[in-house]
């Protein structure tokens, strides 16, 4: 009778750990299904999932909200910084390039090279124009390519070291405020190299202790629209 008993009991024990054990996994499969995104789709004699693209919520799409450009155009935001606290953002097709955000926005001129045809970013940097070297920027733009675009903002300070050879180059991508710019001004710009979007968009606002909204510097400003792709 004891020898049964035990028999019986281990055979209890052994059904109740199966059955722990398949709720278990049965729990963690509903975890993994809850959590992806299936389309089911006969292949042969077997089911297999299939990959469903993000939704907008989902990317950096929607991280600017700009609005939307026509077909061969692309969107784009530049905001200059404001004082010495709040840096300066560059936006393209709705995702943020340059910012406080990507943390690789600096004092002084912020810059982005876009390649005109695709819209993406070849390049980007912060040039310090008060205790920094012009010489990086120089050799930046001076290495501009036919069909570049070029979009650049200021922060703190952007004009101290820059030279007239800096402020020459700039020009030349279709600039009309370079040559004016000074001591702790608010300037955006986007330009391009072999008639790429110049002269289109560009504001600058001078350092005026009359007229500054900050204590020492001007407001921050801010420009948006479309840019054409860039056709030979």
């Amino acid at each position: 009778m004891g020898g049964q008993y035990l028999k019986t009991r281990q055979a209890m024990k052994g059904i109740l750990q199966y059955a722990g054990g398949l709720l278990v996994f049965l729990l963690v499969a509903l975890v993994i299904l809850k959590n992806t995104s299936y389309s089911i789709t006969l292949d042969g004699d077997y089911l297999k999932p299939k990959e469903v693209p993000a939704t907008p919520s989902q990317s950096k799409v929607r991280s600017c909200g700009l609005k939307v450009c026509p077909a061969g155009t692309f969107s784009f935001s530049i905001s200059s910084g404001a004082a010495n606290v709040v840096a300066p953002k560059i936006c393209i097709q709705n995702g943020m390039v340059l910012g406080s955000v990507q943390n690789n926005a600096g004092v002084g001129l912020n810059l982005v090279v876009l390649n005109g045809r695709t819209s993406q970013v070849v390049k980007l940097g912060h040039y310090d124009m008060y205790s920094g070297d012009v010489q990086p920027l120089i050799e930046i733009l001076q290495g501009l390519e036919k069909g570049n675009i070029v979009l650049m903002a200021s922060y703190d300070e952007p004009a101290t070291k820059l030279t007239d050879e800096a402020r020459s180059l700039i020009e030349g991508l279709g600039s009309t405020s370079i040559k004016a710019l000074g001591f702790r001004d608010t300037w955006v710009f986007v330009g391009g190299k072999g008639d790429v979007a110049k002269g289109t968009f560009e504001k600058h606002m001078k350092n005026n202790q009359e007229t500054n909204k900050y204590d020492g510097w001007p407001e921050m400003i801010q420009i948006d629209g479309c840019i054409p792709l860039f056709h030979e």
